[in-house]
């Protein structure tokens, strides 16, 4: 199967956007007029149904609306506190070597997006300007994105969006059980990329997504990094009973359903991957990829000793299924991800002992039910990773979110993780590499 995915190629998508701009110049000057007849009705049909993952605005305030052009704010924010608890504070990577696991207790404010987004000369025509800062890593970045709705079937966008790896980089975010992803999902998930997509309802209820793009992750990257191999990736689903899945197709039933909501599908992305360094730094800028004990792949030492690898193929495939009834979710996504091609340079007797592949697969399943309609949700969870290191992380999630407003928009929420040798790693969720125990956080974010 990953050989049937490896045969689709860059050329392919540039051969079909190219096509779907010739037919944007071919219907554009027919319907401009036509666009105009209800703009109200219109932008807020295109609005709800575009999307670029995590970068796609909530309702927000609208400042000003015409016929011309439009401009909406709309904002989140997180605040948290996070106490991770490992009573060793050490563990041993797969070569054996002892690794130290530095845990937090701290109160953050920790994620702030301001968007400004709206419609130009037509309703069709959209922009978002947003403005990201995470304060646990001092960094803020400004970027955006352009989409035009051709027709239902094809809607085109360009800009800063999602790699199509898992089911929660296309727009489920910030509606996840807690702040923050479940260990499997940030394992094996690439990142956010400045592209080129293509989006649409082919058939009824069945919806498409192709994306081209820079690398696996734009964060911390800058042109001069970049190589000139483009990450390529898709994603289709299927919600065949109601036809959606609640808003940005988010975790939860908090909408009560009384019929059963489905949806079904499947994501990949393919990247001939690069450290994005150069050879003589030990550490890399392409921090995406790591390997089950939480390594930087592509840090000097993470295969053998004194051996860094350079560039290696990255492929994740992904699928997804979930229901929605009376109050209840459940979901679950089973990932296959193989890093394989390594051009890797060290002392020729470690190159030797290094593998010339790793395959990883693993899951996660989440069940969660609205004890109180439009105010108490409770859940549990629980991933899990099958590495050919044969450490095999796993945790069990729970905890509980209070909507104090009645509405999605706000929300207090109790997060419990307990797990064992966390192939996750990072300061943007719950996970340090390795880690053997718990971690409790208490949050509150909003939507507006």
């Amino acid at each position: 199967m990953i050989n049937f995915f490896l045969s689709l190629n860059s050329n392919l998508f540039l051969f079909f956007s190219f096509s779907l701009i010739v037919l944007f110049q071919i219907e554009s000057s027919a319907q401009d007029e036509a666009a105009l007849i209800d703009t109200v009705t219109l932008e807020d049909d295109v609005f709800e149904s575009n999307t670029a993952g995590e970068f796609t605005p909530g309702k927000g305030f609208t400042v000003f609306k015409s016929e011309m052009g439009s401009l909406n704010l709309s904002v989140y924010g997180l605040a948290r506190y996070i106490n991770q608890i490992d009573e060793d504070k050490k563990y041993i990577d797969h070569l054996g070597r002892e690794r130290i696991v530095d845990t937090r207790q701290d109160i953050m404010w920790h994620r702030t997006f301001l968007w400004a987004s709206g419609h130009f000369f037509t309703p069709k025509l959209r922009y978002t300007i947003s403005i990201w800062g995470l304060v646990s890593t001092d960094q803020t970045l400004v970027f955006g994105n352009l989409q035009y709705s051709l027709m239902k079937e094809i809607r085109l966008g360009v800009g800063v969006g999602p790699n199509l790896g898992s089911r929660s980089m296309q727009g489920s975010w910030p509606y996840l059980l807690s702040s923050d992803r479940l260990m499997a999902e940030e394992f094996f998930r690439p990142g956010f990329t400045s592209g080129f997509w293509v989006t649409g309802e082919v058939l009824p209820n069945f919806n498409y997504n192709f994306m081209v793009g820079n690398n696996l992750s734009q964060l911390g990257t800058t042109v001069s990094q970049l190589t000139r191999d483009l990450s390529t990736s898709a994603s289709i689903w299927w919600m065949p009973t109601t036809g959606e899945f609640g808003p940005r197709g988010g975790y939860g039933d908090f909408e009560i359903h009384e019929d059963v909501a489905t949806r079904f599908g499947a994501s990949y992305t393919h990247m001939r991957d690069d450290r994005q360094t150069p050879d003589n730094v030990s550490s890399p800028n392409n921090t995406q990829v790591k390997t089950s004990d939480g390594l930087l792949f592509y840090e000097t030492g993470a295969l053998a000793q004194d051996v860094t690898v350079r560039k290696a193929n990255f492929d994740v495939l992904a699928i997804d299924a979930g229901v929605k009834l009376n109050g209840w979710h459940l979901q679950a996504e089973y990932y296959f991800r193989y890093l394989s091609k390594f051009d890797a340079i060290g002392p020729v007797q470690e190159l030797s002992s290094i593998p010339t592949s790793l395959s990883d697969q693993g899951f996660y399943a989440l069940v969660s039910y609205e004890a109180i309609p439009k105010t108490l949700q409770v859940y549990a969870a629980t991933s899990y990773v099958f590495d050919e290191f044969k450490r095999n992380p796993w945790e069990i999630v729970g905890g509980m979110s209070f909507y104090p407003s009645g509405t999605r928009s706000w929300r207090l929420n109790l997060h419990a993780i307990y797990m064992e040798n966390s192939a996750a790693s990072g300061s943007f969720g719950f996970y340090l590499a390795g880690i053997k125990g718990m971690a409790l956080s208490l949050g509150t974010d909003f939507l507006l």
